[in-house]
């Protein structure tokens, strides 16, 4: 049996040893930052394809589900990472171009 002053050194160690690990709100925070980062990547490059979708009704249907599916992803960490105005009008942002690219893909995309 360990003698009561080396069990309390032993818990004030161990206490001290946990106050320097990072705490999971912290380690959240740095893994939303990165999760914004890549979700604004995933959003300028979506915008760039669909502005060099040419040819047909068929290659240009893959790029907008593409794009849904994208919108999709970076409305997911937004919601999940932002707060306040930058949430609210980022959100609105992917998600207005998924309702419109949504029903664009309904309506033009039958069939292909």
């Amino acid at each position: 049996m360990i003698p009561v002053t080396m069990r309390t050194k032993a818990a004030a160690l161990a206490l001290l040893l946990l106050a320097l690990v990072p705490t999971t709100p912290a380690r959240a925070d740095v893994a939303c930052a990165r999760d914004v980062l890549v979700a604004s990547s995933m959003q300028r490059q979506a915008i760039d394809q669909l502005e060099q979708a040419e040819g047909d009704d068929t290659n240009r249907c893959r790029v907008w589900r593409r794009h849904v599916e994208t919108m999709r992803r970076v409305a997911s960490v937004y919601g999940r990472c932002l707060s306040g105005a930058e949430r609210t009008e980022k959100l609105n942002e992917v998600q207005t171009s998924e309702r419109d690219f949504s029903g664009l893909v309904r309506t033009r995309c039958r069939g292909l």
